[in-house]
């Protein structure tokens, strides 16, 4: 079984723009949350997997910090089955030990922690953390699809 474009389409505009799911049991539907919140953004620097969670290879270089980004049109464009980063993201500047290159994001629920990792995917180049530097990520870099 497979959910369709509109289920799809309608579960991003749940989860990351906190808007209703109208018509799910009755006209009112599924209902979004009274304070809608942000999901936190973690850089990796190698998939997390199907089953890991925010601290699954978690980059740890000195100055990081995961990105919040707010569960709404301002933070997230949802378009079809794809959701992206609606504003371009800039990330804590590392000052010391750089560690290892950054190749994956995530998108969970947590601050800090192991979290609730919800999203993962692979960014577009891998980014080489250097001391002075901050990870960005243009409009629309993070992305990922529900299928």
């Amino acid at each position: 079984m497979s959910a369709t474009n509109a289920m799809e389409t309608a579960i991003l505009q749940l989860y990351f723009n906190n808007t209703d799911h109208a018509n799910v049991g009755d006209a009112a539907g599924i209902q979004n949350s009274a304070t809608a919140g942000s999901f936190y953004i973690s850089l990796h620097t190698a998939d997390p997997g199907e089953t890991g969670t925010q601290t699954t290879s978690e980059t740890a270089y000195t100055g990081y910090a995961r990105l919040a980004v707010a569960r709404s049109g301002a933070g997230w464009t949802v378009s079809g089955n794809t959701v992206s980063n609606a504003a371009a993201l800039t990330w804590g500047t590392c000052t010391a030990s750089p560690g290892s290159n950054i190749t994956h994001f995530g998108i969970g629920t947590d601050v800090s922690g192991a979290g609730n990792l919800l999203f993962k995917g692979a960014l577009g180049a891998p980014y080489t953390p250097a001391v002075s530097n901050a990870p960005t990520a243009a409009i629309g870099a993070i992305s990922t699809a529900a299928d």
